[in-house]
């Protein structure tokens, strides 16, 4: 190929790179400028001034603190719970060889298609009738199962990667089944850990439907319902206070994902531990 023909194929795909780059800064750009824009509209532009106002007016417990303390608890608890139920299904399925691992992962994959929308109205029937309905508990369950199918499969395929000789050597000593998971397994598949607890944490958090559907009470409801509120009548919006809100609403997963960075470029710790 010619240099120059070489040339103009990398320039379009810089191009290319860019223009995708431009349609992920941009509403970037104008979340934070709006933030502190007293005047802020639908266009992102450099404000006149700058101005902290729009915070002052969200950072109430009614605006933001009471859905950002409720989105923590839904979204911390059903995460917690989803890593624990995930590591604990997927150990026999990557460690024992059964006849029934490939339907029940087969079975798994179908659910991870089903839409939320269309199993919510049963959901909904249940939650009435088991008296879980306007509940965080059964909130966080339902979230929990929602993400459990995905969070089995990336939790296999990451124990699929520890050396089941590392939990034979513990097993000579004396070790059960549980506390070569707790003490082997889990420890060098990190990296997979925080993968599935930043996939389930992050697709909980912006989850507006769910909550919206299995609570009632505006006191328990999380930021992603709460977001609603900016959005007025007659097409009026609080644009700067909407920036501001999603600002602050942004914070929690980025700094989780900035806690568990190091784990996620880390790889597994596996040294020479069965070599010889």
């Amino acid at each position: 190929m010619p240099r120059r023909q070489r040339r103009s194929h990398r320039f379009a795909a810089d191009l290319g790179l860019l223009i995708v780059a431009a349609a992920f800064v941009l509403p970037l750009a104008w979340v934070v400028l709006s933030a502190v824009d007293p005047h802020a509209g639908l266009r992102v532009r450099i404000p006149d001034g700058f101005t902290f106002g729009n915070f002052d007016a969200i950072l109430t417990p009614d605006i933001t603190y009471t859905p950002l303390l409720n989105s923590l608890i839904l979204c911390g608890g059903a995460t917690a719970l989803t890593v624990v139920c995930a590591a604990l299904a997927a150990y026999p399925l990557s460690r024992y060889r059964s006849r029934f691992n490939r339907p029940f992962l087969l079975s798994i994959l179908f659910a991870t298609s089903l839409p939320i929308t269309a199993i919510m109205v049963p959901v909904y029937a249940l939650f009435v009738r088991i008296n879980l309905i306007d509940t965080m508990q059964g909130t966080i369950l339902f979230f929990a199962a929602s993400q459990l199918p995905f969070a089995i499969w990336l939790m296999k395929n990451f124990m699929d990667g520890v050396p089941k000789e590392l939990e034979e050597a513990a097993w000579t000593d004396g070790a059960g089944s549980a506390q070569s998971l707790v003490r082997i397994v889990l420890p060098l598949m990190g990296p997979g850990l925080a993968v599935v607890t930043v996939f389930a944490f992050v697709m909980m958090w912006g989850n507006f439907f769910v909550p919206f559907m299995l609570l009632l009470s505006p006191d328990q409801m999380p930021a992603s319902v709460s977001i609603n509120d900016f959005f007025g009548n007659r097409g009026m919006v609080a644009y700067g206070q909407l920036a501001a809100f999603s600002v602050i609403y942004s914070t929690p997963v980025i700094l989780l994902y900035v806690l568990v960075a190091r784990r996620l470029g880390g790889g597994f710790a596996l040294g020479g531990a069965v070599k010889g």
